[in-house]
């Protein structure tokens, strides 16, 4: 009997967690080797496309998509947004800056590498974006997202662009100067959610970003939660 148990059993086979894979569209040969050191070090594969990006995005489970801003950039967002496996997908812009990421807001750029590509800067923005690609996230996540921000206090209407977000709050970037403590109605839209107005409360300010807190009596959070949630189990 033992004899018999010990050749019917036969142990499971151990598998491996498959690694996030980013595809890197577009891009030139330094810019490729760049970022693809910099996403290894935080156990990311890179795959590069360089032909059907737009239909590959539709295919392939993906975590993560950096691709040069310009001719095309739209399909392929499109088609990663579009996509059930990559609807969610952590989309990162090359070649501009946050105001010319604008124009592709309707697709939730996340962040930014701006050009020319610097090391330190790349593994910053890595390091600080990585738990998002690798799913593995904090009890209290914040959401890199690049969108048109209005904020209505103090007696005027500041625009700002979205760095981060999360159901208690938001930073934002902007030039105007602002005094920690005013309250303000913060708008904005993203992707999936339509536009919300918020009431809020200047939290911190830094040189060209300052830091808002929701009104924890608003119901708008609840959306704004909801988004988030929506985000992460995807």
């Amino acid at each position: 009997m033992d004899k018999a148990f010990t050749t019917s059993f036969v142990p499971a086979p151990v598998t491996r967690k498959a690694a996030a894979r980013t595809a890197l569209v577009g891009l030139s040969e330094p810019a490729r080797a760049l970022l693809s050191e910099g996403f290894r070090q935080f156990g990311i594969e890179t795959v590069t496309v360089t032909s059907n990006a737009a239909e590959r995005l539709r295919k392939e489970k993906f975590e993560a998509c950096v691709l040069a801003l310009g001719e095309g950039a739209d399909a392929v967002m499109e088609a990663a947004r579009s996509s059930p496996s990559n609807s969610r997908c952590v989309l990162y812009g090359v070649g501009g800056n946050a105001q010319e990421a604008m124009s592709y807001s309707k697709y939730g750029i996340n962040a930014m590498f701006s050009e020319p590509l610097e090391r330190p800067t790349a593994l910053k923005l890595i390091r600080g974006t990585r738990m998002l690609v690798l799913h593995e996230f904090r009890r209290y996540v914040r959401i890199p997202v690049i969108t048109q921000v209005s904020l209505v206090g103090d007696g005027r209407r500041i625009s700002a662009s979205s760095i981060e977000l999360s159901s208690g709050g938001m930073s934002v970037k902007t030039a105007e100067d602002i005094s920690v403590g005013v309250n303000v109605e913060v708008s904005f839209s993203l992707m999936t959610l339509p536009r919300v107005n918020l009431r809020a409360s200047v939290s911190w300010c830094k040189p060209k970003s300052i830091g808002v807190r929701f009104d924890a009596a608003d119901t708008q959070r609840h959306k704004i939660k909801s988004w988030i949630d929506s985000f992460l189990e995807n």
